[in-house]
């Protein structure tokens, strides 16, 4: 999400909840509707804590036997946002945080944001590929040759030298 649609949400959201609020409190009254935010505060907090601990199970037994918990992870972060929408007093919250707690939701969450995401694996150079299998741009022939200013010369350029920009290697 751009972070130019952070402002707009942050004042939308509040909005949004309040006219909730007014519309179904006038319908099933105020003491209802205190009650149901209430009450969805509690039933959050018991599916944050239930599948919290099931994840953090997934989590170390995927650790244990050498995998990488990516989407264990993914999914906790999802949890962790369902569990702050939840306690965030207010219906239209509570119906996106319940939403998160649902596999299949997440899955279809997980699934687009994979699709968007390019990971790069650890000891891996991602540059490898456009420098024709170099791992390193830098490592010519070894050597690395440092220059004090003194000895550095603006004359015209060496045709053999590969930081010439008319010298293809």
């Amino acid at each position: 999400m751009p972070f130019a649609l952070v402002p707009f949400l942050l004042l939308v959201v509040p909005i949004v909840e309040i006219a909730t609020f007014i519309a179904i409190g006038g319908q099933i009254g105020i003491a209802l509707t205190l009650l149901m935010i209430l009450v969805t505060a509690v039933i959050g907090t018991i599916l944050l804590r239930i599948q919290g601990l099931s994840l953090i199970q997934e989590i170390q037994s995927k650790v244990a036997s050498g995998q990488v918990p990516g989407r264990a992870l993914g999914d906790g972060a999802m949890i962790m946002v369902a569990g702050i929408l939840l306690l965030t007093p207010g219906f239209v919250t509570d119906g996106i945080g319940f939403l998160l707690f649902v596999p299949a939701i997440r899955t279809l969450i997980w699934s687009f944001l994979a699709s968007r995401i390019k990971v790069a694996q650890p000891g891996v150079d991602p540059f490898a590929q456009q420098q024709g299998g170099r791992s390193d741009p830098f490592d010519g022939d070894g050597q690395t040759i440092d220059l004090d200013e003194d000895e550095y010369s603006a004359g015209p350029a060496d045709p053999e030298s590969p930081w010439n920009p008319d010298n293809k290697r």
